[in-house]
C-alpha cells in the first residue's frame, strides 16, 4: 500500500463507532426491513443493528483482500448464498466496516439489484469512508481526507493460530456462572 498513514483504534473506541453508526441510521428516520452484513467486517456493527433494531442479521460473505496477508485488494469474490433470512426483501440496509476502494460496496450492491428483485431500496452504513473511495455510503461515522491503513482491535488475531492461542490463554476448568 503506498499510503503511509495508519489510524489505530482499540475495543472501546471500536464499540463506540458501532454505536454511533446505528445512531446515525437512527436519526435519519429511515426504516428498513432487513439488515444485510458483509462478513468478516460488516459482522460486528451489523450485530449492533440486528440487536437494536430487532431484526435478523443476513451475512454475504465477500473476500477481495487474499494477498500479501491481507493487505492488496484482489479479485472480488462474492458468496453464492445469504445466511441467515429465507429471502431479501424491502428496504434492505449493507452494513460493512468500510470502504476502501469503494469497489467491493459497489459490486455487492449491484449483485443484490440483479439478484434479488425484491428488495425495493438498498442504503449503505460503514463505520470508516477513505478518501480513495469510489462509492458514497448514506451513513458513514468516520470519513478520511485521505486514505489510512485502519488497524481494528481485533487484528489481534489475524494469523495467530490455535497453538499460540493455547500458550497465552490458560484455562484449566470450564468457568463456572457466578
Amino acid at each position: 500500500m503506498a499510503e503511509s498513514s495508519h489510524a489505530h483504534y482499540n475495543w472501546n473506541e471500536y464499540i463506540d463507532l458501532c454505536e454511533r453508526l446505528v445512531a446515525r441510521v437512527g436519526m435519519s428516520g429511515w426504516q428498513f426491513d432487513c439488515v444485510l452484513c458483509l462478513a468478516r467486517g460488516g459482522m460486528r456493527p451489523g450485530d449492533f443493528f440486528s440487536r437494536i433494531y430487532n431484526k435478523p442479521l443476513a451475512v454475504l460473505s465477500t473476500s477481495s483482500y487474499r494477498e500479501a496477508a491481507g493487505t492488496v485488494q484482489g479479485e472480488l469474490d462474492i458468496a453464492r448464498y445469504i445466511t441467515g433470512v429465507s429471502d431479501l426483501q424491502g428496504k434492505l440496509l449493507l452494513v460493512d466496516d468500510l470502504c476502501d476502494s469503494g469497489m467491493t460496496i459497489r459490486k455487492v450492491v449491484e449483485h443484490l439489484k440483479r439478484n434479488y428483485p425484491k428488495i425495493t431500496e438498498i442504503r449503505v452504513a460503514v463505520i470508516w469512508t477513505k478518501a480513495c473511495s469510489v462509492f458514497k455510503p448514506d451513513y458513514c461515522v468516520v470519513h478520511f481526507n485521505d486514505s489510512p491503513w485502519i488497524h481494528q482491535p481485533f487484528e489481534c488475531y489475524d494469523d495467530l493460530g490455535i497453538e499460540n492461542h493455547l500458550s497465552l490463554i490458560h484455562i484449566s476448568e470450564p468457568t463456572r456462572p457466578y
